[in-house]
């Protein structure tokens, strides 16, 4: 386990209340001896879960003026999910500052996305309550202003899945997809997908990937649908 002033110096964080930043990487399996009953960072990643959601609300609300509610909402659950979460705590390596309780080895705490949320939220938490709201809003806001600022609705949007629920409903069978053209080197590959049912071709799109290009089809079939 690495002290975690040694985080703290890199990410040029400095602390007025070391203790909180202790207590932000202490796991609950620390107190499994029942010598330090609430000695760990639950509550601290209660306070940083809110402030992280919170953050990122107000990102996107001011990045993008011109979006509905809807399109707010999917983008903010986008952000704030597990993988993101995840993602960010293992840029920053916080499982080799996290301290463990007996009943549990290191390489879980590697291993556990759960744990790696928590940690990454308790953290943002002390952060919160050492330094304050503006403070704790740069270092967020560091993480995910770039992402927020170039998010593609297109990318949040499932436009298969809608297709294939709205074809089911409506006649209990599934739509298909078909590749009709590839193109373009290994390195910049393009994609042409068309979807049909029973037949008749709904869409066709194209993409980088298989799976954009599919999602592409997906969506013009859709357009088409709300057209007729």
């Amino acid at each position: 386990m690495q002290p975690v002033q040694q985080l703290l110096e890199q990410l040029q964080i400095q602390a007025r209340n070391l203790s909180l930043y202790q207590l932000a990487f202490t796991h609950t399996s620390v107190n499994a001896t029942g010598k330090s009953i609430g000695k760990d960072y639950e509550r601290l990643e209660f306070m940083g879960d809110a402030f992280i959601s919170m953050v990122v609300a107000d990102l996107v609300f001011q990045l993008h003026p011109a979006w509905s509610q809807g399109e707010l909402s999917k983008t903010r659950a986008k952000f704030v999910q597990t993988n993101s979460l995840v993602k960010i705590a293992k840029d920053l390596n916080l499982a080799a500052y996290v301290t463990i309780g007996p009943s549990i080895k290191r390489e879980m705490v590697q291993q556990s996305d759960k744990i790696l949320e928590d940690i990454f939220e308790a953290f943002v938490g002390a952060i919160y309550l050492d330094l304050g709201f503006e403070k704790a809003y740069a270092f967020v806001g560091n993480f995910f202003r770039p992402l927020i600022t170039e998010v593609d609705m297109d990318d949040l949007t499932d436009y298969k899945t809608r297709l294939q629920e709205e074809m089911q409903a409506e006649f209990r069978e599934a739509v298909t997809y078909d590749k009709i053209d590839e193109s373009g080197p290994a390195h910049d590959k393009n994609f042409t997908f068309q979807v049909s049912f029973n037949g008749i071709i709904l869409g066709t799109g194209s993409g980088p990937s298989k799976k954009k290009a599919e999602q592409a089809a997906a969506k013009v079939a859709l357009e088409k649908k709300v057209t007729k």
